[in-house]
């Protein structure tokens, strides 16, 4: 078990790369949480502001989501309501409760949206010290923040991870599964779990492989496009595959798994923007 920041693995050296990122906070790298030394981390000054949303932006909540809550989530099926139900009963039941949880489903059938809602109700509820990240976002911003002299950066942005009582982590599994990938993800996961923190995952993968829809007799063989080759992947890959062994055994201990099916709600959208 490993509960260091520093045993958080290097990422993988890179050449003839500049850095194209936008200015941030110097002191907190973005993060909203700066290292005092001898105290731990502390809010940032960058965000002690007199806004509304200022508990938002502590939780790196996207403004593209901030509108999700249970009352506008709108079950279309079994699974969907049963999803509802586990993510609104953890807000009721928070802190007495021993494991978070584990959204998978296809695109567009409301895991983030979920996943969201727990965050708001537990932060203006409760008062929880909450946070959300993509997880591609949080390994780019690790590699990033990386110092070959001092590791200062990279505990900047990892404080706050280790940190929050409860963790959503978008998108597992869609960051390309280097060794890497699959030792950094395992490492900050199985800190929080040694920590006894509450973490709620989504992801786009399931636990088997799931056959492509056969084309209707006599429309020919489906077109070999991009965008069907690389749906075609995911479909074929698991979670597994893509987090790795030990990751994904973990998560049978850490968290519920809660199968969410359905169709693309955007796709929906956009057939209303048709008619």
């Amino acid at each position: 078990m490993i509960n260091t920041l520093h045993e958080v693995p290097k990422p993988p050296e890179k050449e003839g790369t500049t850095s194209t990122a936008p200015a941030v906070c110097e002191f907190c790298n973005g993060t909203g949480t700066r290292i005092e030394p001898g105290r731990g981390a502390a809010i940032c000054d960058c965000r002690r502001t007199n806004s509304g949303t200022r508990p938002l932006d502590s939780a790196r909540i996207p403004p593209r989501f901030r509108q999700c809550d249970f009352h506008n989530y709108y079950p279309k099926n079994d699974s969907q309501f049963f999803a509802h139900s586990f993510a609104s009963r953890l807000v009721e039941q928070y802190p007495a409760v021993d494991s978070g949880l584990l959204f998978m489903g296809p695109v567009g059938v409301g895991k983030t949206h979920l996943a969201i809602a727990v965050l708001k109700e537990l932060i203006s509820k409760k008062g929880v010290s909450c946070l959300f990240y993509e997880s591609g976002s949080l390994l780019k911003a690790i590699q990033d923040s990386y110092n070959p002299v001092s590791q200062n950066s990279e505990m900047r942005v990892l404080a706050p991870v280790f940190q929050a009582e409860v963790l959503v982590l978008d998108e597992l599994g869609a960051t390309v599964p280097t060794n890497w990938v699959r030792d950094t993800l395992y490492q900050i996961i199985n800190t929080r779990y040694n920590n006894k923190k509450l973490t709620i995952f989504t992801t786009n993968y399931f636990d088997e492989t799931r056959a492509l829809t056969e084309a209707p007799e006599g429309s020919g063989p489906p077109r070999r496009s991009r965008s069907f080759a690389s749906e075609r992947i995911q479909e074929l890959t698991t979670l597994e595959e893509r987090i790795g062994t030990p990751l994904r055994s973990r998560l049978f201990e850490m968290c519920k798994k809660v199968l969410i099916e359905g169709d693309d709600y955007r796709k929906r959208l956009d057939q209303r923007r048709d008619e």
